[in-house]
């Protein structure tokens, strides 16, 4: 990873302040996890961690995505999560979060704030709040995991890569002149398809398939959404 970019005390503490599981922490706690967690700045396709390099921190994301992901016995990645800003992850027992064979990748330039296993403990697990909504959030991860495992197991691929456009989709942005935007997923073919562990000759015809039917469309390092529904009843079609 990357140095350290300079800490900014007064942006941590906002930015920790809005960060769901800290809502209930005075300016003086949140000032002092600022202190304690540096931020770290890497570059797109950065590793975080992996079965050989499993250090244990935890990571706050101020800014990017980052996507955990399996290796299957051919040496495929089977992805199992994308994680947006805002959240948190990280491989520490004490969490009850030991991923074993589980790599964290960044997908995008990502802002990292990092808590050491001693600052987790003394900051974080002390206070039962924070303890119950670090538990709920990696909870929900790990039933999302196993779903995402079971699709690899017992989907076909269209059926998955219409399940992972859903799970990727980013919400419409308001239009300058009023109306509701499209969804849209901002990854290229070869991103998506490596997530779906097949190859990008593969998804692009099943895209364009999608895109024929009218569910997507197809642009420059992008994926249009426009039919949700379609989609959903595809990922959830039972194979014959």
């Amino acid at each position: 990873m990357s140095n350290d970019v300079r800490d900014r005390l007064p942006d941590k503490v906002s930015y920790l302040s809005s960060m769901d599981i800290f809502r209930d922490l005075e300016h003086a706690e949140v000032e002092l996890l600022g202190m304690r967690a540096p931020m770290q700045r890497v570059p797109v396709g950065t590793v975080l961690f992996s079965p050989e390099q499993a250090p244990e921190v935890l990571f706050l994301l101020k800014e990017g995505r980052v996507r955990l992901y399996h290796l299957s016995s051919e040496g495929k990645a089977l992805t199992t999560a994308v994680l947006e800003a805002g959240t948190i992850f990280g491989e520490m027992a004490m969490l009850g979060q030991r991923l074993h064979q589980s790599y964290a990748e960044a997908l995008s330039p990502c802002l990292l704030c990092l808590m050491s296993r001693e600052d987790v403990k003394a900051l974080l697990l002390s206070d039962p709040r924070i303890a119950a909504r670090i538990a709920e959030i990696l909870g929900q991860r790990l039933i999302s995991a196993e779903q995402r495992l079971s699709d690899f197991a017992f989907k076909n691929l269209p059926q998955r890569l219409a399940s992972l456009l859903l799970q990727l989709a980013r919400p419409p942005k308001a239009r300058i002149f009023g109306g509701a935007g499209t969804p849209e997923v901002p990854y290229t073919h070869e991103a998506i398809a490596e997530m779906a562990g097949t190859y990008r000759e593969t998804a692009t015809k099943i895209f364009n398939e999608f895109q024929t039917a009218g569910l997507i469309e197809l642009k420059r390092g992008r994926v249009l959404i426009h039919d949700q529904d379609g989609l959903r009843a595809l990922s959830e079609a039972v194979v014959g």
